[in-house]
């Protein structure tokens, strides 16, 4: 540990070659809260500026739901000193590039920059993070509301099996439960709140103490804090923020669910789910290589049972995957659609005959290994880019207290055994902690 010109204490971390990150990590926290993560990489003369907020839709109250959501679009509508799209205009006139996320667990702004607009883009986060609630107007608000609407419109409404995600939350996680709604939330909530509600979200959580601000690529830490302390430094911290509501739960679901739907798609489709273990855990560890040794491309079973085999399956629209939430169990979602001709009752059959698979015949070297291999890719596929790398660290700072845990992610991957992918089936898998989806063709009422 040393000690900077400005007073805070950095905490240099190197974990090297033999994990999965190679780059330096530095970081150091404000006296306002704010944490700074900075992984220095002067290979490209490009940097990304991340921030994540503690806050997304796991956190809204009841009444209050798709707020996180709302505020990834007001935070572009202008802050105290930037008016409305500059933020992009600048951003882009500058050569770099922008976006951001929502989802349960947090909210996320980044742009990825030439670094020698490394304080442009600080500058820019800060001005937003301290002064958006001045700029915030009764106009912009209502023209936000009105896209937020569109897109739950174009992304879940109007498209086939559109709403799958917000059908298995519900009957996933009971009511009351911070994942029971989706992060697009209720347009009733978002019609029923007035300006000051929005405002005052925005005091609770868009605060230093409540961020941590990473910088990946061509910038030094000193740099990175220097300018941190200038622009965010004076920023006040907020005093409580609230926790979200209690997550826990048991275990798996001790009763299954169903749902089925009949509407304007193509072809029957289902959709299995279960409550698994939370992310960043040793069971999930488990889960994610079980996910991909069940459905992950042509190699996985459900493609070499369902699609080659018995050939009831789409090969396009078969395969699992775990939704990597960390504050409670997170689902695996498994689906496939069925082939022309293919009844429901079918497919179903099928699908949890290779899912019931996984405990009665154990994962063999061959799949494994693949498994392994694709992980792998994955990670290093993710850690390609600057802008990936700083969204990396950001989470593991954010919902693990330490960035430089991400270097631990791969090799705990990498150690996963077949007896840990069997027992993690064993736990996870079991048909009364289902939750089965369907949807059928209109015609087929």
């Amino acid at each position: 540990m040393t000690t900077g010109q400005y007073g805070w204490v950095t905490s240099p971390s190197t974990p090297g070659a033999s994990t999965g990150y190679p780059w330096p990590i530095d970081s150091t926290r404000l006296s306002n809260g704010l944490r700074v993560v900075v992984s220095e990489d002067h290979s490209a003369p490009v940097v990304c500026v991340n921030l994540w907020y503690d806050v997304g839709s796991r956190h809204e109250p009841a009444g209050q739901t798709g707020f996180a959501h709302l505020f990834e679009h007001l935070m572009f509508e202008g802050s105290a000193h930037v008016r409305k799209t500059e933020h992009m205009r600048l951003v882009q006139g500058n050569g770099g590039s922008l976006n951001a996320t929502t989802n349960p667990d947090r909210t996320n702004y980044f742009e990825t920059m030439p670094s020698e607009h490394l304080e442009l883009a600080l500058w820019l986060e800060a001005d937003r993070m301290g002064g958006l609630v001045p700029a915030l107007t009764q106009e912009t608000l209502d023209n936000q509301r009105e896209v937020v609407k569109n897109e739950r419109r174009q992304r879940y409404e109007n498209v086939p099996y559109g709403d799958a995600w917000l059908r298995l939350l519900a009957l996933l996680y009971p009511e009351g439960h911070p994942y029971h709604h989706a992060t697009i939330g209720s347009m009733e909530d978002l019609n029923a709140a007035g300006l000051e509600t929005f405002q005052a979200f925005h005091r609770q959580y868009y605060a230093p103490n409540n961020c941590v601000l990473t910088v990946a690529g061509d910038a030094s830490p000193a740099e990175v804090y220097a300018l941190a302390g200038r622009y965010f430094g004076a920023i006040e911290p907020v005093a409580p923020i609230p926790p979200a509501p209690s997550a826990h739960l048991p275990g798996p679901a001790t009763e299954p669910a169903r749902e089925t739907i009949t509407g304007a798609v193509p072809a029957p489709r289902i959709y299995l789910a279960h409550r698994t273990h939370a992310f960043g855990t040793a069971g999930y560890d488990a889960v994610t290589v079980l996910a991909t040794v069940l459905g992950d491309g042509r190699g996985s079973r459900l493609y070499q049972r369902l699609a080659d085999g018995k050939r009831i399956a789409q090969p396009d629209y078969i395969g699992s995957y775990g939704v990597d939430l960390a504050h409670a169990p997170a689902p695996l979602i498994i689906t496939a659609t069925a082939k022309d001709g293919v009844d429901v009752t079918t497919l179903e059959e099928g699908l949890t005959e290779v899912v019931g698979s996984l405990v009665t015949e154990p994962v063999t070297e061959e799949e494994l290994s693949r498994a392994k291999a694709l992980l792998t890719t994955a990670w290093w596929r993710q850690l390609s880019t600057v802008g990936g790398r700083a969204d990396t660290l950001g989470r593991y700072a954010t919902q693990f207290g330490d960035a430089a845990a991400a270097a631990y992610r791969l090799p705990l991957w990498l150690a996963v055994t077949a007896d840990d992918v069997t027992e993690a089936a064993r736990y996870a898998l079991r048909p009364e902690s289902r939750v089965t989806l369907i949807y059928l063709p209109e015609e087929s009422a």
